[in-house]
């Protein structure tokens, strides 16, 4: 479509209720890069989340992840760690100095692998389901 065509509103409205594959945007966000086109990045520095995408312009400042990654990755964390944790303990019982550090860095780590990959992968889905401001036409 030109840019000197004007959209009818049955043709905008028909744009705005196609459906959005959810499953590829989450992917796309879980590895950092921009749900709609997958080309961009979707994240700066380790948790900053840029405005735009760099090859669509699609626009992110409008996600609303807030504290949901956090909340999935403590919940992912403690219900990977917490067998492992009991299981070491009745099967080895290590000192418990030795357990808690082992445990302490695997949990610290696995956080860190966790929280952007959750992070992008709440704003792929938010963008899918034309949440906030994703469902506009920008």
């Amino acid at each position: 479509m030109s840019q000197t065509q004007q959209l009818s509103p049955d043709t905008v409205d028909a744009h705005d209720s196609e459906e959005r594959a959810r499953l590829p945007a989450m992917l796309r966000g879980w590895r950092g890069k921009c749900p709609s086109c997958g080309g961009g990045q979707l994240l700066h520095g380790y948790l900053k989340v840029n405005d735009d995408c760099a090859a669509c312009r699609q626009e992110f400042h409008h996600h609303r992840a807030d504290d949901g990654p956090a909340y999935l990755t403590i919940l992912l964390v403690g219900h990977l760690l917490a067998p492992g944790l009991h299981i070491a303990f009745v099967v080895w019982r290590p000192e418990p100095l030795t357990l808690f550090t082992i445990f302490a860095v695997g949990c610290t780590a696995l956080s860190l692998y966790l929280l952007p990959r959750l992070k992008g992968a709440m704003i792929g889905f938010q963008w899918a389901k034309r949440m906030g401001g994703f469902g506009g036409t920008t």
